[in-house]
């Protein structure tokens, strides 16, 4: 039985999309909604019927299910078999649920692609008015290693590719393939460390580079416009 919230004059939605970042979403929507004591409401569209899902959409799925049961979230939506763009459907599901407050992801962007699409961001606010959007930036904190302590803070970097194998770079230009974040080793006069991006499908996926040079096949497309 869901608890009664103090506010309904205020409700929350959170947009979730495959990767580790969505519980990291929710939990922030959940903070937001027990601050302001108010229903929160979690979505996630998928241009896919529910039954063709592949086994790592299904878990997301599952697992966002039970942290929503833990956390009295007032409804868990799945928006499958979606034709129409992510921001039609999240501006129908703001209209229906009267929300007043709207909690997304802001993962990295090529800025030349902003200027000329415009963000995800952007969409949303030109479709819902009168709606608060909280952006929830890029999770840099390095998954997967017991030791994390021996990564510096993460930086912007980029790779790109020279006779067959990818380099990293720090500056902006045309070569870049893959725009992500850089974490390098402690105590190493060389960029020594792990390499974290986006792919096309909003997972995350990471690398080893050595001495500037990805380590390994990378197998993942570009995530930045050729």
């Amino acid at each position: 039985m869901k608890r009664i919230k103090g506010r309904m004059d205020e409700s929350i939605l959170v947009c979730v999309y495959y990767g580790p970042n969505g519980e990291r979403l929710i939990r922030r929507g959940n903070k937001l909604a027990d601050l302001l004591d108010c229903p929160l409401y979690v979505l996630t569209v998928d241009p896919m019927p529910y039954d063709e899902f592949d086994a790592e959409k299904s878990d997301y799925i599952e697992r966002w299910k039970v942290l929503c049961d833990e956390l009295d979230v007032e409804e868990f939506i799945v928006r499958d078999n979606e034709k129409r763009t992510s921001v039609k459907a999240i501006a129908e599901v703001v209209h229906n649920l009267n929300i007043t407050q709207v909690v997304i992801g802001q993962t990295p962007q090529n800025r030349w692609e902003e200027i000329t699409k415009g963000s995800f961001a952007s969409s949303l606010q030109r479709v819902i008015t009168f709606v608060d959007i909280h952006i929830v930036s890029f999770d840099r904190t390095l998954k997967g290693y017991e030791d994390t302590a021996s990564y510096e803070k993460g930086v912007r970097a980029f790779l790109q590719k020279e006779e067959e194998k990818y380099h990293l770079s720090f500056t902006r230009t045309k070569k870049n393939l893959y725009e992500g974040i850089f974490y390098k080793e402690i105590g190493t006069d060389f960029n020594n460390g792990v390499f974290k991006f986006i792919n096309k499908d909003g997972r995350t996926c990471q690398v080893h580079v050595t001495d500037d040079k990805v380590t390994g096949v990378l197998k993942e497309e570009p995530n930045l416009k050729v």
